[in-house]
């Protein structure tokens, strides 16, 4: 049984899996919650009944950051086995086959706007504060900062924000991408059930590759991109949502058609 992390369908949205983080005070990413997400993480992307996810820290924060009182002290040695395993679990986030949304409330720094930046989408409470604060401590982000910060909202800007260290407020996050949405704090998983839930009908196995195809293909070069699209493309043909889709395009006309997810 897991201590801190709970993997709970919404009681309006079945098809929409929580992953819901607690570790009192602040969600501080130790080494027992980093497994657990990974665990979580592996068993929504296994549930055929999970069609979309939502990453949710509770009404007052999302993940303040790593747990620095059980890093301060390790050693480089021990810190590549433990940078490790966090990268891997955001990893197995990030890969998860079906739409995710990190719905964010209070603080997501450090660790937490990674995770965070492992989803599809992220939906920002009015009051949330994200940011990458690790070269106020002598480091720099260890989880994916570096490299998922600036493919999300471009090179020069990630780096005023890793270089800084500075939180960024709900309103600035969504002028520059950071963000999808901002809501009210009270509204916040309300609206990244919403957000999500809106593709748990369509076709699972097309939703998945054309999540692959786009995050591989922003990996790669043009034309490998284009490759893995294209197979992907063609691989769709071999399943009944995309026989069902076209039948009733062809019968029906556009947006009638009804998915299994096969």
């Amino acid at each position: 049984m897991a201590e801190f992390v709970r993997v709970e369908a919404d009681p309006d949205n079945p098809a929409v899996a929580v992953i819901r983080l607690d570790r009192p005070k602040v969600n501080a990413l130790n080494a027992a919650l980093t497994a657990e997400i990974a665990e979580a993480a592996a068993a929504v992307a296994a549930d055929p009944q999970a069609r979309a996810v939502v990453l949710y820290g509770g009404e007052r924060v999302f993940v303040a950051g790593a747990d620095i009182k059980e890093m301060a002290d390790r050693t480089t040695a021990q810190m590549l086995d433990y940078s490790r395993a966090l990268q891997s679990a955001l990893n197995a986030v990030a890969r998860i086959p079906k739409p995710v949304v990190a719905a964010i409330t209070g603080y997501a720094l450090g660790g937490g706007l990674e995770l965070a930046l492992a989803a599809d989408f992220r939906v920002a409470g009015e009051k949330a504060k994200l940011g990458v604060p690790e070269i106020q401590l002598g480091v720099i982000p260890g989880a994916g900062g570096t490299q998922r910060l600036p493919r999300l909202i471009g090179p020069s800007r990630a780096k005023e924000m890793i270089f800084g260290g500075r939180h960024v407020g709900a309103e600035e996050a969504h002028r520059i991408g950071l963000v999808d949405a901002v809501v009210p704090d009270a509204d916040v998983y309300r609206e990244a059930v919403a957000l999500v839930a809106r593709y748990a009908d369509g076709p699972a196995v097309a939703l998945a590759a054309a999540k692959e195809a786009v995050d591989r293909g922003l990996e790669t070069d043009l034309d490998t991109g284009l490759e893995i699209e294209r197979l992907h493309f063609a691989g769709l043909f071999a399943t009944e949502d995309q026989a069902a889709g076209m039948r009733s395009f062809v019968e029906q006309g556009p947006g009638k058609a009804v998915f299994r997810g096969r």
